[in-house]
């Protein structure tokens, strides 16, 4: 596992492969940051399917209304937190391979808990959504994640932690 520098702003998502480190960006998306630990914290990720991962594009995640084990599997993509929308955090940061990049619908201020980890870089993204982490340790484990909108068998975060409470 790499070697953390912030544990306050680290999350580590558990995958069935492995642990995937992710520094969070604050100084560029502090909103965005701050919600993935709010809801990490407070447990809403843990179990939450990937719904949509795509080859050679990306995995996304986060929906902690419909992704979680026993929820709604066909509204997995449609759902949010509880907490209300985030304004846009965009940035000049690439969405280059690893990057976290948060998912929302046709409204620039409408993202919530949903996340995607791009495969690769996809410079098609940039200045429309907001980057607001990046995979420091583990891509090697979201490689591995089952491909499919949704997936037959979703693979799921089985716990997401900030790192300073791991």
């Amino acid at each position: 596992m790499a070697e953390i520098k912030d544990p306050e702003n680290t999350i580590i998502i558990e995958l069935k492969d492995g642990p995937v480190v992710i520094e969070l960006l604050t100084d560029v998306a502090p909103k965005h940051a701050a919600r993935m630990k709010e809801l990490a914290r407070a447990g809403k990720y843990d179990g939450v399917a990937f719904h949509r991962v795509i080859e050679g594009f990306m995995a996304q995640t986060g929906d902690v209304e419909h992704g979680r084990e026993g929820g709604d599997a066909r509204r997995a993509g449609t759902g949010g937190s509880d907490l209300p929308d985030l304004p846009a955090e965009f940035s000049r940061l690439p969405h280059a391979r690893g990057t976290l990049g948060a998912a929302r619908s046709q409204n620039p201020n409408s993202a919530n808990s949903q996340f995607f980890i791009n495969f690769k870089d996809n410079d098609f993204l940039n200045g429309q959504y907001t980057v607001y982490g990046r995979v420091i340790s583990g891509m090697e484990h979201v490689d591995k994640i089952a491909r499919g909108e949704p997936p037959a068998n979703p693979d799921r975060m089985i716990s997401v932690k900030v790192a300073a409470d791991a």
